[in-house]
């Protein structure tokens, strides 16, 4: 009798703990879900990340100045799961051709310049690092600043004269990936 109710206990704790991690990740998580989506004609092109808030944080920086995101490391490029890029057509992602698919996408942002990278390891949870052996591509962009702060990451398309680009966007900085 004791035995059956230690392990309906235990079942108990254990329930009440995956319901926890559910309600926190999927149902009402602290950086929700953003969605980016760009279509033309034929071309779908998409970005699937996790939204955080700078919340009074500094955000990119030193780690000895306790930087959320520190220079010179990997970042997932948001929260939660890996950060996905997805497009339906081959591409010229920062002028490196990138043939249809879905790719994970992270960033090393460095003071003025960010590495991003493409991995053939999407869906996976983002807080480990990637397999870099399963990088397809990495390209340097400069990193500019903005006039004005902005509260929750921003991953969106844009499109300009010269063609469509990814803006990154967070705090006070901004990345534009050209893709075509």
């Amino acid at each position: 009798m004791k035995i059956s109710k230690i392990f309906k206990i235990i079942g108990l704790i254990i329930l009440v703990f995956i319901l926890y991690i559910v309600y926190t990740l999927f149902i009402n998580p602290a950086s929700p879900r953003g969605f980016s989506e760009f279509i033309n004609d034929d071309l779908t092109m998409s970005v699937d990340y996790s939204r955080p808030y700078k919340k009074e944080r500094l955000i990119f920086g030193d780690s000895t100045n306790g930087a959320l995101v520190p220079y010179n490391k990997y970042w997932r490029l948001g929260a939660n799961m890996a950060t996905t890029f997805e497009t339906n057509k081959d591409i010229s992602f920062a002028n490196r051709l990138v043939t249809k698919g879905k790719y994970r996408m992270y960033a090393v942002p460095h003071e003025k310049t960010w590495k991003i990278s493409l991995n053939s390891e999407p869906g996976t949870f983002g807080y480990s690092q990637p397999d870099y052996n399963k990088d397809i591509l990495s390209v340097n962009l400069p990193s500019g600043q903005m006039s004005d702060t902005l509260e929750q990451l921003t991953i969106d398309f844009i499109e300009d004269s010269f063609g469509v680009a990814i803006r990154i966007r967070w705090d006070s900085t901004r990345i534009i990936i050209p893709v075509k």
